[in-house]
């Protein structure tokens, strides 16, 4: 009996440690965020998916826009010129859960940046790639650090 109350209040204590270590992190979404994801896959015939790019989110296409997120390299370092930007920082784990994975867009900055685990917002031309091919979906091109 004692080693089942022993067990029972570790696994507690150990339940309740992880969960005060759980990081509560800043809500990213934004008007333009919402547009890029309403992207969705369509089957067209079994075994084949394609993604669909509402008319709303295609009217993004090739403009200027501005977005905040978070970073995750795509290679080792410090400073980054190519990286993806998601709403929900690596910590939050985007593949976990329930919902919808979030949107990731590549970003190909001007010049590199360091990695930070706090939010950034940056600025740059979006691209939608809309070819078919194993490349991202969404670009952001020429990206900069908006102040």
């Amino acid at each position: 009996m004692m080693k089942y109350v022993l067990l029972t209040a570790l696994f507690f204590s150990g339940f309740f440690g992880l969960q005060a270590q759980v990081k509560v992190h800043k809500d990213m979404r934004t008007p333009t965020w919402n547009l890029v994801g309403l992207r969705y896959d369509k089957q067209v015939k079994p075994l084949k998916w394609v993604s669909i790019f509402p008319p709303e989110l295609m009217a993004l296409n090739n403009k200027v826009i501005e977005l905040p997120g978070y970073i995750y390299p795509t290679k080792v370092g410090a400073k980054f010129s190519e990286f993806l930007l998601s709403i929900v920082p690596i910590e939050s784990c985007p593949f976990c859960g329930t919902g919808d994975i979030p949107s990731m867009i590549e970003v190909k900055m001007v010049s590199a940046i360091p990695f930070t685990d706090k939010p950034i917002k940056i600025k740059g031309k979006f691209v939608i790639n809309d070819s078919g091919d194993d490349r991202s979906e969404f670009f952001l091109l020429g990206a900069k650090l908006v102040p």
